[in-house]
């Protein structure tokens, strides 16, 4: 589809109206070779795809923002919807076509398109829908930006990115799955609800499958720098661990419950994926729970599976995982987890 974005040409003829309505500097100098400006690309138009665009536009995290989909008219709709509020946002071209090749040069490619599950459908079934579709999206996003970052939003995330780290043949530092970096901010609100305190004071995870197997790890939370449940302990004060495990259980049901009241999730996973490219554009080395190659961390062995680990992330992608320690009931869950995860991939045939 035609690919749209603001020009100059609005004069008679196509007249370049930037060469009249601006007198040039006198011997200036071009601009620095080493200057570039940044870009990433969000593929799926849909409702989560939009949050994640509207939200990394208003951070002001890119100098161009491209939006591929396979549907061309509503593809165009969002593009101008986001154009039109040029004048309440930061400097961004806004570009969208339906032809990967308007993505070249990216910097992030983030994924959100995927197959919706029809009524009846089976997991399996559904899951080989979206490798299907992976196959026409990786390929030529991989071959426009050979030196991008994929970050892979679309669910199943875990078994999704290793399809995509194995379609793209890029090493495993740069394929990234959003996993439980949205479910790690549902469980820190809900720790900070009971405690009365800012969830950004909060220091907690949930690790493992971004999904039903996941793990909290309890062992490692803190509340200003304070371990709680070390904390408790010293203190004699008495706690449930079947309330601790009703935190876990909320956490898991909570998508669950935002989409049988409004059909769909968006602006929570916009957010948590605008902090994560934030986090990778800037090279600002936070620590995220993401969906990464865990082989090799935390006893995690028997095949080659991406699930969600506290990883430090920069311009290079994943810079290493974190040394958090875990107890020896938060370790079997999950390497639990990574077999649930295996187990699909093994049905797949991969």
């Amino acid at each position: 589809m035609h690919k749209s974005e603001s020009s100059s040409s609005l004069g008679p003829g196509g007249l370049d109206l930037t060469q009249a309505f601006f007198k040039p500097i006198q011997n200036a100098a071009s601009p620095s070779p080493t200057k570039r400006n940044t870009k990433i690309s969000v593929v799926g138009a849909g409702n989560v795809g939009m949050a994640i665009a509207q939200t990394i536009l208003t951070q002001d995290l890119t100098d161009e923002l491209v939006l591929v989909d396979a549907l061309p008219d509503k593809l165009r709709g969002e593009m101008l919807d986001l154009q039109h509020a040029a004048a309440f946002l930061p400097r961004t071209k806004i570009l969208s076509s339906t032809d990967y090749s308007v993505t070249a040069g990216s910097d992030l490619c983030i994924v959100t398109a995927g197959a919706r599950q029809v009524n009846g459908e089976s997991r399996l079934n559904l899951l080989q829908r979206n490798v299907a579709l992976f196959q026409k999206i990786i390929p030529p996003l991989v071959r426009h930006s050979p030196d991008s970052i994929l970050l892979i939003v679309s669910n199943p995330v875990d078994v999704l990115t290793y399809i995509a780290w194995k379609l793209s043949g890029f090493p495993s530092n740069r394929v990234i799955g959003s996993g439980t970096n949205l479910d790690s901010s549902r469980f820190r609100f809900l720790i900070a609800d009971h405690l009365d305190v800012n969830a950004q004071d909060v220091q907690a995870y949930i690790v493992g499958e971004h999904g039903d197997s996941s793990v909290a790890l309890w062992s490692s939370i803190s509340v200003g720098g304070v371990p709680v449940l070390s904390f408790l302990e010293q203190q004699q004060i008495a706690y449930e661990k079947d309330m601790l495990e009703n935190i876990h259980k909320e956490v898991i049901g909570s998508a669950y419950e935002v989409i049988s009241l409004k059909g769909y999730t968006s602006w929570a996973i916009g957010y948590s994926v605008a902090s994560l490219a934030r986090s990778i554009i800037r090279d600002q080395r936070k620590i995220h729970p993401v969906s990464v190659l865990a082989k090799g961390f935390y006893e995690i062995d028997g095949g080659e599976v991406f699930l969600s680990l506290p990883a430090q992330l920069g311009r290079g992608g994943v810079l290493g995982v974190t040394n958090v320690h875990l107890t020896e009931e938060e370790t079997q869950r999950l390497r639990e987890s990574a077999r649930t995860i295996l187990e699909v991939q093994n049905q797949l045939g991969i």
